[in-house]
């Protein structure tokens, strides 16, 4: 054995270079951080109790309990919380109408949503008047109206595209729509489009995609209908893509039948961008990515920013993506202010957001 084994062998004590770096000695925690602790299952089921849980359990959990303080420090927020400024006019020194101010709140949700079970929470949360105002893409318009019109179905993920086409049925996931929906659709719509141009080419209407989607739900006269409520409670619906969906088949199909119905899009950025502009306060809550997390971010850059903002998709930021970005880069941009509460729950909208719900809006009614 040689002199290097001999005390290799012999040795009591382990190498320092390996307990120095093993046993680093660690500095207090502030005072007041939370500890991890889940929903502990021996105290029976009480769901508001293990949706609280959440805020220390960890992970997604604690971005979803943050959600849950960002929205409702949204409904809660009044301009009677703040100072009165230098420039406030009179009526905005008024107790009683600082009172009534409340924070503007942006909803925005891309189609897939509207064709599963979201579509009725998006629902109630339109006809209580919680949210004020909408945007969506143009599936999440039509979608609504369709499922008023005919069902749509539960299928499976694993389902053959070749053979759902060969008998007309339609895979969003793991929902089916049949195509003769669509068709339906087209009988309910077209005349719907030909009154349209005829208030145009007579009254000088203009048609903007939010006063197109206003009408639809006036016409769609249905209980079950998000834009039916949104009609009855005057909240505006912004789709900056109507085109791109079955909305966009049809006014493709009716500008052969009966050229000549236009839609402005220049009236709608102004009103949405307006809608921040002239907002005391505002929070933004985006279900899924692209042109709605866009359309609604770039209406707040013109007020340098929402003050609260929640994000909810499973997008990655690391190809550069809007869908990916989580809210810092929105504040680089100017979108959401630097001192604002922000959080992106990385996570599936369907199985989050009527949780988020239930911990906020519905909570409180």
């Amino acid at each position: 054995m040689s002199a290097e084994d001999s005390r290799l062998n012999n040795d009591t004590a382990a190498p320092a270079s390996a307990t120095s770096a093993v046993l680093v000695r660690s500095e207090r925690v502030p005072e007041g951080t939370k500890l991890i602790r889940g929903y502990d299952f021996e105290d029976g089921v009480d769901y508001n109790k293990l949706l609280g849980s959440y805020m220390t359990t960890g992970f997604q959990a604690t971005s979803f309990g943050q959600a849950v303080d960002i929205v409702n420090k949204m409904r809660q927020w009044r301009l009677s919380d703040e100072p009165v400024a230098k420039g406030d006019s009179n009526e905005e020194r008024d107790p009683e109408y600082r009172r009534n101010v409340k924070c503007k709140i942006f909803l925005g949700y891309t189609s897939n949503l509207v064709s599963s079970g979201i579509r009725e929470t998006i629902k109630y949360l339109t006809k209580n008047c919680m949210i004020d105002v909408l945007v969506s893409t143009a599936g999440g318009v039509e979608e609504d109206f369709i499922r008023c019109i005919a069902p749509t179905y539960l299928g499976d993920f694993n389902l053959e595209g070749r053979t759902l086409r060969s008998k007309g049925l339609n895979r969003i996931g793991n929902i089916i729509v049949p195509n003769d929906n669509y068709c339906k659709f087209e009988d309910w719509i077209l005349p719907i489009f030909d009154q349209a141009l005829k208030e145009q080419q007579e009254d000088g209407v203009v048609w903007t995609p939010s006063k197109l989607i206003h009408r639809l739900g006036k016409e769609i006269n249905h209980p079950d209908s998000i834009y039916y409520w949104a009609y009855k409670n005057n909240i505006p619906v912004y789709s900056p893509a109507l085109t791109d969906g079955s909305l966009g088949d049809m006014l493709y199909f009716h500008s052969y039948r009966s050229p000549g119905l236009v839609l402005d899009v220049i009236q709608d950025i102004r009103a949405i961008n307006n809608e921040a502009v002239f907002a005391k306060k505002t929070g933004m809550i985006i279900l899924g990515g692209g042109l709605v997390k866009h359309h609604i971010c770039n209406a707040n850059l013109m007020r340098n920013g929402a003050d609260f903002a929640v994000f909810v998709n499973t997008a990655q930021e690391f190809d550069g993506s809007d869908a990916g970005a989580r809210p810092d880069e929105a504040v680089s941009w100017g979108k959401i202010k630097a001192d604002a509460d922000s959080v992106k729950v990385y996570a599936d909208a369907s199985l989050v957001f009527p949780l988020l719900v239930a911990q906020t809006f519905a909570k409180s009614g």
